[in-house]
């Protein structure tokens, strides 16, 4: 659906590939500097921007409006991806539209910081100029919070903005969320902060970021309605029968499925925690043989230098961008999900594991403990002596099987169609038509 949206679209005239081109070579790229790229530099198959004024019409009931693939923000394309998918299951017309690489796929990806400003380029004044020539549509989604500029180009049409969290506009804005900001990310959060006063409604994804936008939007008349629709789960997570899950893991060739593992799941984003999750482990090393699988991005140096200092680097698995179906396959086995993240907004983990009957401890404190809903096991984040007694106790087979068994209960009220059908009666009571 999302397609039919982008072929009709082209950008304005006035930029061109040509005058952001980069050589393919970095020893060319070094004497570029300021000086005027000569005609050899440009490659025949970058891509032309084409023209185009016209409106573009849509056929759809609700436009979503998704994420920048190159940020590799994968929890928000997924959601995205969700939504659409559920909509569409209940009969409700609907596309997706997201800003396209035009810019920043001209830079090559070892020039991280041009390639984040020609990302701008395309994502705050590409992608407006075809949003500004959308025109049929009912109700604009826009799926991430921090796309909440793109509001303002539609002043005559009700915009809704899921909020997932404001954990770097709270960091932005100088308090404790490990989120910092550059002076360029402060500008950018304030920025956004802005456009959410601006919209229909802001649906939370969990009280704990409910509190948070009632705090920092406000409550008067003049902010938009603020509303709570916890996440579904975005792939069919289950029970896998024992032989499913060892075919989809016996192409790890690190993992060891002779031995336990325990898991994270997760960024290398600091409030994620990863270095708690190596210290929590090798408090257990002694007491059995058991691997730390890490999903997620990879392991940076400092992490196996503190792993190596505890002796457990030769117990770590790192699987970098696990897809959902080799995830699955991780929950079903895991001796535990530990999760033991600061900060979150909601925390899909949680619930993922649980719904393939993998026990969690998380951090007790919302909305961890809430996504939990009393079937985890949990602690303060400092106790980490605590969770590693945790991690032992669950080897117990009653012990263990008591928290699989609540944690199966509990992934039943996050279903995708539950969360769709909630969506759906919001978009209903901002005026949009059945």
């Amino acid at each position: 659906m999302a397609s039919s949206v982008s072929r009709q679209v082209s950008v304005s005239p006035s930029f061109s590939t040509a005058s952001v081109s980069l050589p393919r070579d970095p020893a060319k790229l070094r004497q570029f500097r300021l000086r005027r790229p000569s005609r050899d530099w440009f490659a025949a198959d970058r891509p032309t921007l084409t023209v185009s004024t016209a409106p573009t019409p849509l056929t759809a009931m609700v436009l979503l409006i998704g994420n920048f693939q190159p940020d590799h923000q994968q929890s928000m394309q997924r959601f995205s991806e969700m939504m659409l998918r559920e909509l569409l299951e209940l009969g409700i017309a609907a596309e997706m539209t997201r800003p396209e690489a035009h810019f920043a796929r001209l830079v090559p990806a070892q020039f991280v910081f041009l390639r984040k400003w020609a990302g701008y380029i395309d994502k705050f004044i590409i992608f407006p100029r075809r949003l500004r020539r959308l025109h049929g549509v009912e109700l604009i989604h826009i799926c991430d919070h921090s796309n909440a500029v793109y509001a303002k180009h539609f002043p005559n049409v009700p915009v809704v903005v899921t909020c997932h969290d404001l954990l770097a506009v709270r960091g932005a804005l100088g308090e404790e969320t490990d989120c910092p900001a550059s002076w360029t990310g402060k500008i950018l959060q304030r920025w956004i902060l802005a456009a959410l006063r601006g919209v229909s409604a802001v649906v939370c994804v969990s009280r704990a970021t409910e509190a948070d936008a009632l705090r920092l939007l406000g409550t008067s008349e003049n902010v938009p309605r603020i509303t709570v629709i916890e996440n579904g789960l975005n792939y069919k997570y289950r029970p896998l029968p024992e032989e499913q899950v060892k075919a989809r893991l016996g192409k790890l060739s690190q993992l060891k499925l002779d031995r336990p593992f325990v898991l994270h799941v997760g960024s290398h984003l600091r409030r994620k925690n990863r270095a708690g999750v190596v210290r929590i482990f090798a408090r257990t090393k002694g007491h059995w043989n058991a691997q730390l699988v890490f999903a997620g991005d990879r392991l940076y140096n400092d992490l196996w230098t503190q792993a190596r200092a505890l002796g457990i680097a030769d117990r770590i698995v790192e699987i970098v961008s696990a897809d959902s179906e080799l995830l699955e396959a991780l929950y079903n086995q895991a001796h535990a999900l530990l999760f033991p993240s600061r900060f979150e907004g909601f925390g899909w983990p949680i619930a993922e594991a649980q719904a393939c009957g993998c026990p969690v401890l998380c951090r007790d404190a919302a909305p961890m403990s809430d996504v939990a809903g009393g079937a985890g096991l949990l602690r303060d984040v400092t106790d980490e002596d605590g969770f590693a007694e945790d991690l032992l106790r669950l080897r117990d087979p009653a012990t263990r099987e008591k928290y699989r068994e609540l944690g199966l209960q509990n992934a039943t009220r996050l279903s995708a169609k539950t969360m769709a059908e909630q969506y759906l009666a919001l978009y209903r009571g901002l005026g949009m038509a059945t």
